[in-house]
């Protein structure tokens, strides 16, 4: 994968993996014409075939253990994950509840991690350009 993809667009998919939905909703304001991140290219993708970046919300539930293994190899390498929200770092709210199987580092290998109940829309768009930054040095990695 070449540099340039990376200079002009990053594509993103979310993925929820049993959240209350407050993360889902700051995601969607981010999206928004106040906060336009497509203006900096960007884009919630709707297939994690054409994904550079996982955005996960919510603890993983034990019926989204395989899902969430399925949707992380289905991503193209070189590939990030974003944790967004308490509840996909450490359990949050439903921390040892019986039908977790536990916080998303330890179903899939994370990134960068955006804390907060829910996060605001400034923290998660700090996140994905962390992740933007950490792909393009693996893109230059790659080409050296």
């Amino acid at each position: 994968m070449s540099l340039k993809a990376f200079k002009r667009a990053l594509w993103v998919y979310h993925l929820n993996t049993g959240s209350c939905n407050g993360c889902d909703i700051e995601i969607l304001a981010v999206l928004t014409p106040r906060y336009d991140v497509e203006r900096f290219g960007i884009m919630l993708v709707g297939s994690p075939r054409h994904a550079d970046v996982l955005l996960v919300t919510g603890p993983v539930v034990k019926q989204m253990v395989s899902r969430v293994k399925r949707i992380y190899e289905q991503t193209p390498d070189p590939k990030l994950v974003v944790v967004v929200g308490s509840c996909g770092i450490e359990g949050g709210v439903f921390y040892e509840s019986y039908s977790l199987a536990g916080p998303v580092d330890q179903i899939i290998p994370v990134d960068v991690y955006v804390p907060g109940c829910p996060p605001r829309p400034e923290a998660i768009i700090h996140g994905v350009v962390m992740a933007w930054v950490k792909l393009e040095k693996l893109a230059k990695q790659e080409v050296a």
